[in-house]
């Protein structure tokens, strides 16, 4: 169901790693066009065939260029359209400049005007009641897609590795981040320093995340590269919570020159 509006995006090379497919492109400019077509495609056959869709999107600088992308595209019926996110500081209110509500709220929600919008209230003041609600939520409907990064140090959502767990019997919950995790998120300029970042969040797990019909993973960067080194040379392991994605053959992992230079 492509339409007229589509700007080709070819990746230069691709190749899979067990059940995983693996497309590197030039740089990050028809990466993101690339994901952003995937994407506006799955959702319209969705629409046509099923009525409705549901989505998960991630945040992050390394998403910015394809959500504009996605976003500008006429086409989708976002009446449609349920969308969820995968991760929230907690106690972090909507208007923090590093919340993931307002990210994807000016973003995406603004934009599209999607048929619904759950957001994990990370300011929520029952914290176990909040992911009652939002577990609740997820199950109240099939998940047809997730767009995912993965973090510099190979975190999948807040998923670090020292909390992932593959196997994990909740769909959210509340975990400590780890200080590179935490550096991650100074550097992209969301916290001043890494004192300020909050020391705990909320996010989707591993299964959750997985529990999608169709998975998009996004990791451009130099800086993304060493872990994506290890999630597709090293061990299908926690210590590197993307190599996860070797496992699912119904994700792709999109990259660009910079974040397969290690490859």
């Amino acid at each position: 169901m492509r339409s007229d509006n589509y700007t080709e995006a070819r990746p230069l090379c691709e190749f899979t790693v067990d059940a995983l497919p693996v497309k590197i492109f030039p740089d990050r400019p028809p990466l993101a066009q690339y994901a952003a077509n995937e994407v506006h495609a799955f959702l319209r056959q969705t629409i046509s065939s099923q009525g409705a869709a549901a989505a998960i999107l991630a945040t992050g600088n390394s998403q910015i260029e394809f959500l504009q992308k996605l976003v500008a595209m006429p086409g989708i019926d976002w009446k449609k359209v349920t969308l969820f996110h995968m991760d929230e500081y907690l106690g972090i209110s909507r208007d923090h400049k590093a919340s993931f509500r307002r990210y994807l709220r000016e973003r995406v929600e603004t934009l599209v005007n999607p048929g619904a919008f759950h957001y994990i209230e990370g300011d929520a003041s029952l914290p176990l009641d909040e992911i009652e609600r939002y577990t609740n939520l997820l199950n109240a409907q099939p998940i047809d897609l997730c767009c995912m990064g993965v973090g510099e140090n190979g975190h999948i959502a807040f998923n670090d590795p020292p909390v992932a767990n593959f196997r994990d019997k909740h769909l959210l919950k509340i975990v400590q981040l780890d200080d590179a995790c935490k550096m991650q998120q100074v550097r992209e300029g969301h916290f001043p320093s890494l004192e300020a970042v909050n020391p705990y969040a909320y996010t989707l797990t591993i299964p959750a995340l997985f529990k999608a019909r169709k998975v998009i993973c996004i990791a451009p960067e130099t800086r993304k590269a060493a872990a994506i080194k290890e999630a597709l040379k090293g061990d299908v392991s926690t210590k590197c919570p993307a190599s996860a994605l070797r496992t699912q053959s119904h994700a792709v992992l999109l990259l660009d020159k910079d974040s397969a230079a290690q490859l």
